[in-house]
């Protein structure tokens, strides 16, 4: 069966023409044009994924595989560990560091930044809401607009109890930053968020459009959802989601549409955007159709399966393949 995803060697190239180039047509990129013209959003990366470009540092790696965002981890004392090859490290700690870091994404062509986060929300939960209020502050500062948060339990077992504590956690973070217009973007993964139905009724307890989503193509399926359901979750929370994560998984036919077990050989199968079953033209589609204005951030978790040396060409290709779709 011929996958819906299907991306040759030639549509890479005639896409990419400026995908090894870099990013001089990035001035095209705007808000919304004339109301009817949808707005280009932008292709960022997980900066973990930079080092394997093979570049000596973290901004000659985004542009040479054409990504016109990035999202940054960030650690509990606001250093940035991933962004490579500076003679000084880069943090948001101060004011003037994180001034440099937005300075520097901008001038080498970068129209997203977001930062990832950690949480142990129900272990720690005082120092948890202070580092994102910390992280916040620096967005603010930045002009980023979106930080993943992890809302997952660590320590609490019943997952009732665990909603309700996450509500209120949720709320507190979105009241202690009121005065930002940072958002937040609840990723589902693991065996909690991943489930659409405690996700609704976190985000619903929460009441907030600051309290989003980090919309996770692969994870939902991850969780076992089949694939013809996933376009009706993504339909549920594209309205909610402020940040993205692309990924897929190319399973055998016969588990496509059926439900799987969580994690189902999920590393023998997971793959490439552009090889997997899910079909991102038809999740571009519907977070358009909401008004979404974030990126499409690339998360592969398939690279350590290829050579070093080809894993520069497979970011690339997936950056070209999702330009090619927006």
């Amino acid at each position: 069966m011929r996958r819906t995803n299907d991306f040759s060697r030639r549509k890479f190239l005639a896409i990419s023409g400026g995908v090894i180039v870099g990013s001089r047509a990035l001035g095209a990129f705007a808000e919304k044009a004339g109301g009817d013209k949808p707005q280009k959003l932008p292709v960022a990366v997980r900066d973990t994924h930079l080092r394997e470009v093979g570049e000596k540092d973290v901004w000659s790696a985004l542009r040479l595989i054409g990504a016109q965002g990035i999202e940054v981890v960030v650690e509990r004392n606001l250093a940035c560990p991933n962004l490579f090859g500076t003679d000084k490290p880069y943090s948001i700690a101060t004011d003037d560091e994180a001034k440099r870091l937005a300075d520097d994404a901008r001038s080498h062509g970068s129209l997203a930044l977001s930062f990832c986060m950690m949480n142990r929300f129900d272990e720690k939960p005082d120092e948890e809401i202070k580092w994102a209020v910390d992280v916040a502050r620096a967005c603010t500062s930045m002009g980023a607009r979106a930080i993943r948060l992890d809302v997952v339990p660590r320590r609490t077992k019943d997952q009732d109890e665990f909603l309700k504590f996450a509500v209120g956690i949720c709320r507190q973070l979105v009241e202690k930053t009121a005065d930002t217009e940072v958002r937040f973007g609840i990723e589902n993964h693991g065996g909690t968020t991943n489930q659409a139905e405690f996700l609704e009724k976190l985000l619903d307890g929460v009441g907030s459009e600051r309290m989003g989503l980090t919309l996770d193509t692969g994870n939902f399926y991850w969780f076992g959802y089949p694939l013809s359901d996933l376009y009706g979750i993504y339909k549920k929370f594209a309205s909610r989601a402020v940040h993205t994560h692309c990924k897929s998984i190319a399973y055998p036919e016969d588990k496509r549409n059926v439900k799987r077990t969580s994690g189902w050989e999920y590393g023998k199968y997971n793959c490439p955007v552009y090889e997997g079953d899910i079909d991102f033209k038809r999740v571009v589609a519907i977070l358009r159709e909401t008004g979404y204005r974030g990126d499409l951030c690339i998360e592969d978790e398939s690279l350590g399966k290829f050579p070093k040396e080809k894993r520069r060409e497979v970011l690339a290709k997936e950056v070209a393949f999702l330009k090619g779709l927006i």
